[in-house]
């Protein structure tokens, strides 16, 4: 079986959750096929990573994301029907690097992630093949959700973007084979805008090895937020931890620390740092963070899907505080390790009940999980068999 992957960023490293989703699914598959990946890039470390992909046995294609030309195009396609999402993951070199791929190797299917890729798979040439979405969020949705917490103008532009997407959505679940998503919320949503599709649940994993302490748990004050700290989800909550939380917890825990790990702070994030919040900007790796942490939080108020940093946290041995948005994402069997607030107060308090335990009564907590169908087992072998199938339909499309 040869695959042809489109991605809206190269699946490495995985460090995010649309790469550690494509990365881990993709490890499976290459079990099984002929993985041709055909990825945009946004900058040059992002391109720096190819030969990596590359070794793992893909062949992989890139083209590069950048100049301001897509703005232009994303304004001037304000006023049709045209996504600003798809204006903005574009560029010229895509349309020779899937020809030169196809002239390479015939596929038997095509997998695009996110509704930015499947506009390609519905083009010719790729139009001729059978297709399998890979939708992982209602990204519609979340545009949704931004309208109730962002005021005008902003607000216009993601209550358009909300609209012009949901009709995209439809169009391009219907004329997948199967489309995935990451959980039952997301499910509901989509068949809700394409009825009569074929829409499954391919949950999202944890590479529990990778996260599993290997020490005992620290006499640790800290508690850790990790994600990229420019998407907007992110970024908002880091600002709401730091400015309306942490002083409460600061006020009765006067050792306790808060750290912001993750790639790309905005300014407003690099704003929060000072004597008892630390801003990291990229690290290595998360989890060497959570090893030293008492508490992780997860202080989203719009979050669609299944936000793998509370996955990673529980992994890592770190009870969980979260918000409704959060939490309402997860599967249930993650209850036992997370707490549940939504105002400042109730967050703060919270926190410091964690912060009280003991480093062995809070591993403990965190352990009453059982993390271990939440492997990538499952999720990759259940990946191999929807596009083994895609690719023996014949449905026309």
């Amino acid at each position: 079986m040869k695959v042809l992957y489109l991605s809206h960023r190269l699946p490495y490293a995985p460090n995010r959750g649309d790469r550690i989703r494509s990365f881990h699914l993709l490890e499976g598959l290459r079990a099984a096929a002929d993985v041709h990946v055909v990825s945009l890039v946004h900058d040059d470390d992002e391109a720096s990573h190819t030969g990596e992909l590359a070794a793992r046995g893909m062949t992989v294609t890139t083209a590069r994301v950048g100049g301001p030309w897509r703005w232009v195009r994303a304004v001037a396609g304000l006023a049709g029907t045209t996504p600003v999402t798809h204006a903005l993951l574009d560029a010229p070199e895509l349309a020779p690097a899937i020809a030169a791929a196809i002239a390479r190797v015939r596929p038997d299917v095509v997998v695009a992630l996110g509704s930015g890729m499947a506009k390609y798979a519905m083009r010719p040439p790729l139009d001729a093949f059978p297709y399998v979405l890979d939708m992982v969020d209602v990204d519609s949705e979340k545009w949704r959700a931004l309208v109730k917490v962002t005021p005008p103008p902003k607000s216009w532009i993601y209550r358009r973007e909300a609209r012009v997407l949901a009709a995209f959505e439809a169009v391009a679940t219907s004329r997948a084979v199967t489309t995935l998503v990451v959980n039952d919320r997301e499910c509901a949503s989509l068949k809700a805008l394409a009825p009569a599709a074929d829409i499954r649940v391919l949950r999202m994993g944890i590479d529990l090895d990778d996260f599993a302490p290997v020490a005992a748990p620290p006499p640790s004050a800290t508690v850790v937020f990790c994600g990229v700290m420019n998407y907007a989800p992110n970024e908002a909550g880091a600002v709401w931890l730091a400015r309306a939380v942490w002083p409460l917890v600061i006020a009765r825990r006067p050792d306790a620390r808060l750290q912001l790990v993750g790639s790309q702070p905005s300014a407003a994030v690099r704003a929060l740092a000072g004597p008892d919040i630390e801003v990291t900007g990229r690290v290595p790796h998360t989890r060497d963070y959570m090893w030293k942490a008492a508490v992780a939080a997860a202080p989203l108020h719009t979050a669609r899907g299944l936000q793998n940093k509370v996955l990673e946290a529980l992994a890592a041995g770190l009870p969980v505080v979260t918000t409704t948005a959060v939490r309402e994402g997860l599967p249930d069997s993650l209850a036992p390790g997370c707490d549940v607030a939504d105002d400042a107060p109730g967050f703060a308090e919270r926190l410091l009940t964690r912060l009280a335990m003991t480093p062995e009564a809070r591993r403990a907590r965190a352990a009453e999980v059982d993390l271990g169908p939440h492997s990538w087992r499952d999720p990759r072998r259940e990946f191999a068999e929807v596009v083994r199938a895609a690719a023996a339909s014949a449905r026309p499309r």
